[in-house]
């Protein structure tokens, strides 16, 4: 993706102050949403047990623990920096890599609490198991924990994404204006449509497997992660297989383009979408299983350890042709230079 000029917004000037507010709102929003979860994290690094039950497994490795908590405030960090590029004029200046990479790995971890841990707790409400067997020996953290951390990574997500999708109209709006039977034909075409099938082709691994876990095989899994097993965590498998479907099915719909009608926006919204949460759960899924060396019942299958690379690559694949596509047609929409 290229850096373009910023766009005039097309809605009226009156409206203008009204946006403006909105902005600083949500990034008020966007900010005080990651305090509590930076609080506790802070708390624990400084020593404190709040919200750690005694047995936790968190409590056998304490360094190991106080190195995550750490990468974790910083990474929550992010936000208020990615809160203030969206909102201030000086964040209009910065390269499009500079922002869109670090909204590309928010979106992919956010994603799938936003829409994972609702859907635990409706099938609690509707009466299945989200605790595992083991949780009733060696609980992990106290209840009320979750229900403030992963609230307020919605409120996070919610709000930073309505941010970026005001930043990204006014800033980049033009390059996906029209439909997709209106774009124009490209010598990348075919290329790009042998990308985007090597791309669906790798992501059908993670794909199936993970609906496979959700419908409740076994395969591939360690003893950890199968004496673990509940409603609440198929349902998060069957969302890890949604959004590998959203992202195939975003780049193939660019891909593949004649004759539809579908806004352009669509598709490069669930290319978005799909490859980030497919990608960053990936790599956020393999880390947390190398963390687990200690304990030989949660040691990674050389499946897993694989599914999770393969994510990782089908993910990024498809980022990369999104970018790619986006790249060509602001070359495409930029205004001739004057003659040499």
């Amino acid at each position: 993706m290229t850096q373009t000029p910023l766009a005039p917004d097309p809605a009226p000037a009156a409206a203008a102050p009204v946006t403006d507010r909105l902005r600083t709102a949500l990034r008020c929003v966007a900010i005080v949403s990651c305090l509590p979860y930076i609080v506790l994290k802070a708390a624990w690094i400084s020593g404190s047990h709040v919200g750690i039950p005694d047995g936790s497994p968190l409590l056998d490795h304490r360094a190991t623990t106080a190195v995550g908590n750490g990468a974790s405030v910083l990474m929550d960090s992010a936000v208020v920096v990615i809160a203030l590029l969206l909102t201030q004029t000086w964040g209009r200046r910065v390269p499009a890599w500079l922002l869109v990479l670090p909204m590309w790995v928010a979106t992919g971890l956010l994603l799938p609490i936003m829409t994972g841990y609702p859907l635990q707790l409706l099938v609690r409400l509707l009466g299945g198991r989200t605790a595992g067997k083991g949780d009733a020996g060696r609980p992990f953290l106290d209840e009320w924990v979750f229900g403030v951390v992963y609230t307020g990574f919605i409120v996070q997500g919610l709000a930073l994404g309505t941010l970026f999708a005001l930043y990204a109209r006014a800033r980049w709006g033009h390059l996906w204006q029209g439909t997709l039977r209106e774009l124009p034909d490209s010598p990348t075409a075919p290329v790009l449509r042998a990308a985007a099938v090597a791309a669906s082709l790798i992501a059908l691994a993670p794909g199936t497997l993970h609906l496979i876990w959700a419908a409740g095989s076994t395969a591939g899994l360690n003893e950890g992660r199968i004496e673990e097993r509940t409603s609440g965590s198929a349902a998060l498998e069957a969302v890890f297989a949604l959004f590998v479907a959203v992202a195939v099915a975003g780049v193939l719909l660019l891909a593949f383009r004649r004759g539809s009608a579908l806004p352009l926006r669509v598709p490069l919204a669930l290319a978005w979408a799909g490859s980030a949460a497919t990608a960053c759960w990936g790599g956020w899924m393999s880390i947390a299983s190398l963390s687990d060396l200690g304990d030989i019942a949660d040691r990674p299958t050389a499946t897993m350890v694989l599914i999770y690379a393969v994510q990782m690559l089908a993910g990024t694949l498809v980022m990369t042709l999104g970018a790619y596509f986006l790249a060509e047609r602001a070359a495409a929409t930029r205004p001739p230079g004057p003659r040499a």
